[in-house]
């Protein structure tokens, strides 16, 4: 009998081993995660405030090619870092679990309004 609880022993801690090392490699995804969104927001303001100041520019100026190059290129960083911003939010692992609900019990509801619907027909 000690021999079948070292296993179970055994079996347990190789279990937390992998539990620990899927929590560290998480929050290491994570940290990252963070620290991009970070840099992501600081970009982002330093490009709008850029944006501002050359829309701020006399009217010639600001119609040159050159003005009107970089307030192009500022405003596809810009939706480029929306984007990225965005995708943390939204990610189908996270909406993963509430689609699968809406399905199971919007069929659920389905079929039950059926039978309540043959049952009174």
């Amino acid at each position: 009998m000690p021999r079948k609880n070292s296993r179970q022993e055994q079996h347990n801690a190789a279990e937390l081993g992998e539990t620990l090392a899927a929590v560290e490699r998480s929050l290491q995804a994570l940290n990252e995660r963070y620290q991009q969104v970070k840099q992501d927001s600081e970009r982002q303001t330093q490009l709008f405030q850029r944006q501002i100041e050359l829309q701020q520019q006399p009217r010639p100026v600001r119609n040159s090619p050159e003005i009107k190059a970089e307030l192009a290129q500022i405003q596809q960083e810009l939706d480029t870092i929306e984007l990225n911003l965005e995708s943390s939010l939204f990610s189908w692992d996270s909406l993963k679990e509430p689609f699968w609900q809406a399905v199971r019990f919007g069929g659920l509801g389905v079929v039950i309004g059926w039978l309540l619907k043959s049952c009174a027909g």
